[in-house]
Formats: structure tokens, sequence, C-alpha cells
């Protein structure tokens, strides 16, 4: 599973052909002992619990990166390692 990017102690990951789960495009973010899948298309919480702040923090990040993933999760998706993302 494939870093994307990384901030204030968060690490964005995109897993590489995982569009059955979720069946949406999301991807995973850690933060301490925490563990959560964002949507990508509203930056909801699809799965797990974090922390308020840092979830505000990769709710801003997706919306700033929307559209670089979405173009990363189509290469996931077929099997493609995922371009690096700017952090926040």
């Amino acid at each position: 599973m494939p870093i994307i990017s990384m901030f204030y102690g968060v690490i964005i990951r995109m897993y590489l052909l995982d569009n059955r789960q979720h069946h949406k495009p999301h991807i995973h973010a850690r933060y301490a002992e925490h563990e959560v899948v964002f949507d990508i298309e509203n930056g909801e919480i699809l799965s797990g619990e974090f922390p308020r702040k840092q979830t505000r923090l990769v709710q801003a990040w997706i919306e700033l990166h929307r559209d670089e993933l979405m173009a990363d999760w189509e290469l996931a998706i077929s099997g493609e390692l995922p371009y690096k993302i700017d952090p926040l």
C-alpha cells in the first residue's frame, strides 16, 4: 500500500486494486493508533475513527487535491502505483 502523502503526523495511503471493499474512490489515513477510510468525492469517513482535528486536516487536504486523488485512484485500481501528492 503506497504512501501518497504525509502531513502533521497523518499518513495517507492508497491500496492497489482496492475498489471492492467500499465501492467508492477512497484513501486510507493513519494517525497514531487511529485508522480511517475517507471518501475522495466528499471527504466523509467511510470507516474507522479519527480525532476531530486530524479529520478536518484530511478533509481540507482532500478538497485541495481532489483531482489528483481521482487520477491516483484510477491508477491504483488498475494496479499501477499512484503518484505522490503534496502535503497540506
